[in-house]
């Protein structure tokens, strides 16, 4: 399955399984229901809290959240001793199974999806999908609690898991309804995949699913430009850009705001976004209209100089003689064009800064031209830089509520890599390939463990993530985590005031 799961290719509302699911899998899934259920029936205190009694609570369960101290998720002391060998695998469905049980941060996962200290159904009415290790897909779960998640996913042991919207109704429930039409998504994250295989017509080092550090320059720079065009353009402030865990990388636009826009809207924010248009065989793939508009404008500013570095010098994209003509059907003036070929067929090897910077060089001795209008070759000029370094976005996946997208911390299951988190403010230091692996992680809590075996228990208290590298990607997480609910809370207390002294 792909990491992005879009509304066309997923099962329908009646489809919760692609194959057959067994009979170890069907019990655990009925035991997590009895759970949901059992938690739902609790009944609300009859004692009324006073207001003050309660803001107090608010607070107090707010600091209480953030508490290193995590009781429900107990240190790796305390679970099953599993050392994976020399030659183990992310693939191991044992190494899998301790990870969930030992290191993916349940707990955080849960407190951004839920925006609040205290249970919502903005987590207990969000739909999980399930890729179990053999490929079958389980869709429609879901949680009251992190515990609850985490419990079925040591039991189940998925490759992976995505996340989608939140719905009118428990997503198990949904057969139960009278009215199909009742069940319906509600809200969700603005979501943005970018993947590195949309770069192959452009990119000389790697096609498919490889990379380097080369091409991944044209992952930097897409998260430059968008990062920047939603903060400016759209004043969103909590954006959490995730790597894939491959060849790509994904943005969860995650303010209020942003998870309730319609269908409708998000395809504007989506076509606002887009702008290389055509396959790989179609010519001229940038057509925009004069003045640029200010988000372009500001692009070209921000592109400018790794189109230089990252382009012209690393990928080299005209060197070869069927690249450089299409740069050539690319200039408006077509006596300029014949004019560089010629020069160029002389010197075969020229490298692509040598013949950018020729375009200038013979406009501004004429060209062999008696039309050159240098303000449309400016112009030109202008669109190839944008088309080698503007972000290409799989737009589709923005577009739709109702789309599914891979959860951050999951195991990549064709690298083992995890898809950790990414400060946008940091991306160019951002590397791929220091991404630690389950495998290694696995083997850096033993390590921690042997290191401080003599010291005294309060060693214990330190959760298992904190041993390992993944420690930095998690309190990257966390941070963020605690910036949007401080927001959530404040928004809300902020409507509650307005609607208190509209009524009075």
């Amino acid at each position: 399955m792909p990491h992005a799961v879009s509304p066309e290719s997923s099962p329908g509302p009646d489809e919760t399984m692609i194959s057959r699911v067994d009979v170890n899998a069907m019990e655990d899934e009925e035991m997590l229901d009895a759970n949901d259920d059992a938690e739902e029936d609790t009944p609300p205190s009859s004692n009324p809290v006073p207001e003050a009694d309660a803001a107090s609570q608010e607070k107090t369960q707010l600091e209480a959240m953030f508490d290193d101290d995590d009781d429900d998720f107990p240190s790796s002391n305390e679970a099953p001793a599993f050392k994976p060998s020399a030659t183990a695998s992310h693939a191991d469905p044992e190494v899998m199974k301790v990870f969930y049980q030992r290191l993916f941060p349940f707990r955080y996962l849960f407190q951004w999806l839920n925006h609040s200290p205290t249970p919502s159904n903005d987590f207990a009415h969000r739909e999980f999908a399930f890729t179990l290790q053999n490929d079958i897909y389980l869709r429609y779960q879901s949680f009251t609690t992190a515990d609850l998640l985490k419990k079925q996913c040591i039991a189940q042991n998925p490759t992976r898991f995505e996340i989608g919207p939140v719905y009118s109704t428990n997503p198990r429930d949904r057969k139960t309804l009278r009215r199909a039409a009742a069940f319906k998504p509600l809200t969700k994250e603005l979501v943005f995949d970018i993947d590195m295989d949309a770069y192959d017509e452009i990119r000389t080092c790697c096609t498919g699913a490889n990379i380097c550090h080369r091409c991944w320059s044209f992952i930097k720079m897409a998260v430059k430009v968008v990062n920047t065009a939603l903060e400016e353009d759209f004043g969103f402030k909590h954006v959490l850009w995730v790597y894939s865990g491959r060849r790509g990388i994904h943005g969860w636009v995650c303010d209020k705001k942003a998870r309730e826009l319609d269908d409708s809207k998000r395809r504007s924010i989506a076509n606002y976004m887009d702008l290389i248009k055509g396959g790989d065989s179609s010519g001229k793939k940038v057509n925009i209209r004069r003045p640029l508009h200010p988000h372009l404008d500001r692009s070209l500013r921000i592109l400018r100089d790794n189109f230089i570095s990252d382009i012209l010098k690393e990928q080299d994209p005209w060197q070869a003689e069927d690249k450089a003509q299409h740069l050539l059907s690319l200039l408006p003036d077509k006596q300029l064009a014949a004019s560089l070929a010629k020069k160029w067929e002389s010197a075969p090897s020229r490298s692509s800064s040598n013949k950018w910077a020729d375009i200038d060089t013979l406009a501004s001795s004429g060209g062999g031209s008696n039309t050159l209008d240098t303000r449309k070759l400016l112009e030109a000029k202008q669109d190839i830089v944008l088309e080698y370094t503007y972000p290409r976005l799989d737009a589709e996946v923005s577009k739709h509520l109702n789309h599914l997208l891979k959860s951050p911390f999951c195991v990549h299951p064709k690298t083992g890599r995890i898809c950790v988190p990414v400060d946008p403010s940091k991306i160019d230091d951002f590397d791929p390939f220091e991404v630690p692996t389950v495998t290694e992680l696995l083997k850096q809590i033993d390590e921690w463990q042997e290191a401080h075996k003599d010291e005294d228990k309060d060693s214990s208290r330190v959760q298992d993530w904190e041993k390992t590298r993944l420690k930095p990607y998690v309190d990257y997480f966390r941070l963020f985590v605690g910036a949007l609910i401080k927001d959530e809370q404040g928004g809300k207390r902020r409507r509650e005031e307005g609607a208190e002294t509209m009524a009075f």
